[in-house]
């Protein structure tokens, strides 16, 4: 049986508000987090996406109280990013009520981390995220909300997060991000192509057609987006009946 293909919306925080940006950049507030939860919880979204884009620019561990909240509310699953750093981190996240934990920044520094939570929590909970761009004639990773350099190829970066046991990658487009003027489909099949387990494509959806372009074009198993459901009128469930229509295996 086909694998079905997963509709995810993204929700950034900073500070105490949701954001939208550009290319990781000029950061617009779009209003508050549980009020979205409440919305998407009405419209049979399969996952949800929450990162917390400042709190490894500053230092801090996740929000533990605030993902406490959002997680009594929120009827579907919740993976949550931003300042995770520790295994201690991912245990107190999915006590709060995280069904799964993303890893950036972190792996470029820790990667150990990646194979400590897996062994301990499962694989299942382990989202390794990739933030990446064309530098010249290549891809290159960020971290740190797209800001610094690290020098990592993210086909590299992918294969040694699923050798140290990542149960999925998150690959994200930093040029596209934000412009809703479709995914990065070349970065999303090479990622998708070097490794087994699922990849979420990510930033640059601004139609059900980017989407179906992106499954088509990639191996990707999932497409996450924001732009599209918070600024026009479409939705993960009208997404995911464009796919079923366009001939992909979808949860109805």
């Amino acid at each position: 049986m086909s694998r079905k293909i997963r509709v995810l919306p993204t929700l950034l925080y900073k500070d105490t508000e949701l954001v939208k940006g550009k290319g990781f950049d000029s950061w617009r507030n779009i209003g508050s987090a549980m009020q979205s939860i409440k919305v998407f919880n009405l419209r049979e979204v399969d996952e949800l996406i929450f990162v917390d884009i400042t709190a490894t620019a500053q230092g801090r561990r996740p929000d533990f109280a605030l993902i406490d909240d959002l997680a009594d509310d929120c009827f579907m699953p919740l993976t949550v990013g931003g300042g995770v750093t520790s295994v201690d981190d991912v245990r107190q996240l999915l006590q709060v009520g995280a069904d799964k934990v993303v890893l950036n920044s972190i792996i470029y520094t820790n990667p150990e981390l990646i194979s400590q939570v897996s062994d301990r929590f499962g694989a299942q909970c382990v989202v390794v995220s990739i933030d990446a761009k064309k530098v010249d004639d290549h891809y290159e990773c960020f971290s740190h909300s797209g800001k610094t350099p690290t020098g990592k190829d993210p086909v590299d970066t992918a294969k040694d997060a699923e050798v140290r046991g990542a149960g999925e990658i998150l690959i994200t487009s930093i040029e596209r991000d934000g412009f809703m003027e479709g995914y990065d489909i070349e970065l999303t099949k090479l990622v998708s192509q070097a490794v087994s387990i699922p990849v979420i494509a990510s930033g640059g959806a601004g139609s059900y057609q980017d989407m179906v372009d992106v499954l088509k074009g990639s191996k990707a198993s999932a497409v996450a987006a924001a732009s599209i459901y918070q600024f026009t009128q479409q939705t993960p469930l009208e997404a995911k009946k464009y796919l079923d229509a366009a001939g992909f295996p979808v949860r109805l």
